[in-house]
């Protein structure tokens, strides 16, 4: 795995001060945890003037006091529910480690209650379903009943503890996500972590603006903002009474009547996609039919203004659904680093499109066909380092003996319509010298390489990301799957439309135009191009996004990734403080 998929996820600018911050705090935490081991109860004589915690000194202000005798028992409340963060014992430390190099004096409380940072943060908590979190995992209720009933120091200090806990669970699910991604589902190559929590509660303590620090340990990208304004936009619309559904009826074509026009004009303005009072009437033309076609656009179907199944089944599905969806691209965009890099190739996987992305501008698109859902493509970033013009193929071991060891045994010559040849090691096998009945699935010695050519299976040109998948992005000769709607039906690589429109894209900072790519192609010969500068390639998987022109996207869940997420995001325990 590269250093770009399974580097901590920073937020630039808002964890540059956060890192400044943690270097001195974890040397505290350290220098204390040596003298004094995690979970070890400390003596707090009440008629002492000084209290000794290891090797530091605590004042004798009884609030203070109180603060380390609550942290010494009880700093892991509910700190298994940091998914993404470190151990049980490194979130103690790094709790342990700030209020130590604060010398215990609190945060979030003072001796009259809950102080102005504390009430900003109850009610970020109360407020967390704008980040489609479950308020209820930071129990605001249960801290507000437990700071309307602090009276004493020893409350105070509970109270204290507590929200702090509270806050690393918040923080982590914030900056990194609530559920480990590639423990729910294997495909899913995401190593998302968390900043240690004394760095995440310095960072708070030292801001000059709290409630903007709270809200910056989100992602700090347009994308995650759009989504979340369409996600507050989409639950108004549905407490306003959500979609109207449109009745069934036979397929609806551009200069047909029907009975259901009103109800399909009500239905398209719900969702900001028709203009009342730009179409009226029984015939379905003009405006209402455009409206139509905008709305196959943006969820990913085939744009022909025809209302069949498929386009009447997407009308229908439930606003709940839709939000739903937004819910759970918001908890990817929170595993997602916020620096994807300066240049980039961004490939959705559910959305089956490629682009090209300079300086935050996307500089080029262009279609892709991606994974089988039994060949799913997996989700991972790497670094792409060279491309290579008229390819050899060599035929992954599961197709060479899956597809092509039972043609063999039928007929030694199969394949050589194919141009495929035989090797055993770097020798040629003459296929008609092989017993290929004695030979499996689990047996199989031999290597499968198809020459460079006109029906090479990787067409005229790839590009590679060196990975542990072998996924990669190449050309194809079977171009007639680009002009449908749902693309999914490689055997995992991303076979790109127009590759050498995209090699231009890819190749043209080191000086190779489509013209010159294309002059390597015609020649025959194989040709492998370096990247000067390596560049960032990302998979991904959303099913829902907002554009630039706040436009909402949602996408078929072709590979059940939704479904999947759903239930592990169900599945959680809800945070007991």
């Amino acid at each position: 795995m590269s250093p770009i998929a399974s580097e901590t996820r920073f937020r630039p600018g808002v964890f540059a001060r956060l890192a400044r911050a943690g270097t001195a705090l974890a040397m505290t935490a350290l220098l204390t945890s040596a003298a004094t081991p995690a979970r070890t109860q400390s003596t707090l004589p009440v008629e002492s003037t000084s209290i000794v915690v290891g090797e530091a000194h605590l004042p004798t202000d009884p609030l203070a006091m109180a603060i380390a005798r609550e942290l010494s028992v009880n700093t892991t409340v509910m700190l298994d529910a940091a998914i993404n963060a470190g151990s049980e014992d490194e979130l103690e430390l790094g709790i342990q480690g700030f209020y130590q190099g604060r010398v215990f004096q609190p945060l979030w409380v003072s001796e009259q209650g809950l102080n102005p940072h504390g009430e900003m943060l109850l009610a970020a908590f109360e407020r967390a379903g704008e980040h489609a979190l479950d308020p209820q995992d930071y129990a605001p209720d249960r801290l507000r009943d437990l700071a309307g009933a602090a009276r004493d120091t020893a409350a105070l200090a509970e109270l204290e503890v507590a929200i702090s806990n509270t806050f690393v669970i918040y923080a982590n699910h914030l900056t990194a996500g609530r559920v480990k991604p590639n423990e729910v589902n294997r495909s899913l190559n995401l190593f998302p972590k968390a900043p240690d929590p004394s760095v995440v509660l310095e960072y708070v303590e030292s801001s000059e603006d709290f409630a903007t620090a709270i809200d910056g340990l989100s992602p700090n990208t347009p994308n995650y903002a759009r989504l979340k304004t369409a996600l507050a936009d989409y639950r108004a619309k549905e407490a306003a009474g959500g979609f109207t559904p449109v009745p069934e009826g036979e397929t609806l074509k551009p200069g047909m009547t029907d009975a259901r026009l009103d109800t399909l004009r009500q239905r398209l303005a719900e969702q900001d996609l028709f203009s009342p009072g730009s179409h009226s009437g029984a015939v379905y033309d003009g405006a209402l039919v455009e409206a139509v076609k905008l709305f196959q656009e943006r969820h990913g179907l085939e744009v022909d203004g025809i209302i069949g199944k498929a386009t009447l089944a997407e009308i229908n599905v439930p606003i709940s659904t839709r939000i739903g969806q937004m819910e759970l691209n918001m908890e990817r965009r929170r595993w997602m680093p916020d620096d994807l890099g300066a240049r980039y190739v961004f490939v959705n996987l559910a959305d089956q499109n490629l682009k090209v992305v300079e300086d935050d501008k996307t500089v080029h698109t262009t279609r892709v066909v991606v994974g089988k859902p039994f060949h799913a493509t997996p989700v991972f970033s790497d670094e792409m380092t060279y491309a290579e013009v008229n390819p050899y193929w060599t035929v992954p071991y599961s197709i060479a003996t899956t597809e092509y060891l039972p043609m063999l045994q039928r007929d030694p010559g199969a394949l050589q319509g194919k141009n495929i040849r035989v090797f055993s090691g770097n020798r040629e096998i003459d296929p008609w010298s092989v017993a290929w009945s004695s030979y499996s699935r689990a047996s199989f010695p031999f290597t499968l390489r198809q020459d460079p050519g006109e029906g090479n299976a990787l067409g005229r040109i790839k590009f590679m990301f060196p990975n542990k998948f072998n996924i990669y992005i190449h050309d194809t000769p079977s171009k007639s799957l680009f002009s449908r709607a749902q693309r999914s039906f490689s055997h995992g690589c991303i076979r790109a439309e127009a590759p050498f429109d995209l090699g231009e894209a890819l190749l043209g900072p080191d000086g190779w135009t489509k013209a010159k790519l294309e002059t390597v192609r015609d020649s025959g010969e194989r040709r492998v191009i370096k990247l000067s500068k390596p560049l960032p390639v990302h998979l991904t998987y959303l099913t829902a996004w907002v554009n630039k022109d706040g436009s909402v996207h949602f996408r078929a869940d072709i590979y059940e990734r939704d479904k999947v997420l759903a239930k592990a995001i169900a599945q959680l325990r809800p945070a007991n403080l």
